[in-house]
């Protein structure tokens, strides 16, 4: 595994046509607990992405790693 290789065991967002766009990539997520939607941003180092609802601050955190999905869009509960 090198340097920049995500670590093992955790959620690769796999990186499709919409990571073409320029900008910061980032997960669409409806937050149940609240109904509103966030953008969730990748972190700077690339390892994961995280943040909270904006209403009542339920944190959230997905890992970036080999083996994930293409998933764009996410509910949390």
């Amino acid at each position: 595994m090198s340097g920049s290789d995500p670590p093992r065991g955790k959620l690769d967002i796999i990186e499709g046509a919409d990571a073409q766009l320029t900008g910061r990539p980032f997960l669409s997520v409806n937050f149940a607990c609240c109904n509103v939607y966030q953008r969730i941003y990748r972190s700077a180092d690339g390892t994961n992405y995280q943040g909270r609802c904006p209403r009542c601050g339920k944190p959230v955190r997905f890992e970036i790693g080999p083996g994930g999905t293409d998933a764009r869009s996410f509910t949390v509960y």
